[in-house]
């Protein structure tokens, strides 16, 4: 079995990777959220169901223990929920990370998107930073649509495409859980080409 904890579960993009995560019997869930009625349709005998919030650390130590995988799609502080995820995943020995970020914050995309990327820029160095085997995840904008079709492009290179379904996203993030040696300490853009 692979333990997998998703931070930030309630998010629009975690409700489409917990069932694709899911499809596999190896795999259980811990789901940390705020609210746990937001997540209660995942519930089975694979599925905990944890309330905390990322920025308490003695809640994200208590529910880092005997984890596998972090996959972490997260709103607000992000530098600081970085940072307490980092200092939680160093003090239970998880090494595996999976960070969901944003195109644009290195400027790969050719445009200014000003201010509204500075969370993800910091959070992305603090976590670049570590020395986590991590995976920065770069989306475009995230899209309902039900096609797999995506392109990837990584740190350094110029970001191609500006959407990506939710579909396609959750498919490169089960690919990471799987292939523990794919994406490690790279930051990788994806996007519908």
């Amino acid at each position: 079995m692979k333990n997998i904890l998703i931070l930030g579960a309630s998010g629009s993009l975690a409700k489409q990777v917990i069932p694709t995560l899911l499809a596999n019997p190896e795999h259980r869930l811990t789901l940390f959220v705020r609210n746990a009625q937001s997540v209660s349709q995942f519930a089975g005998e694979r599925v905990a169901i944890v309330t905390g919030n990322v920025l308490n650390i003695a809640q994200l130590n208590a529910v880092m223990k005997e984890q596998d995988v972090v996959y972490a799609g997260l709103s607000g502080n992000l530098k600081m929920m970085a940072q307490n995820i980092v200092q939680a995943m160093n003090e239970n020995k998880v090494k595996r990370l999976i960070f969901i970020s944003s195109m644009g914050i290195y400027g790969e995309t050719g445009e200014n998107h000003g201010a509204i990327l500075e969370p993800y820029r910091q959070s992305a160095q603090v976590i670049e930073q570590s020395d986590l085997d991590f995976t920065l995840l770069r989306p475009a904008w995230f899209t309902n649509g039900a096609e797999v079709d995506y392109a990837l492009t990584y740190k350094g290179e110029n970001f191609k495409g500006h959407s990506v379904s939710r579909k396609s996203i959750a498919d490169f993030i089960d690919k990471l859980v799987q292939n523990e040696q794919l994406g490690i300490r790279q930051s990788i853009g994806i996007a519908k080409v």
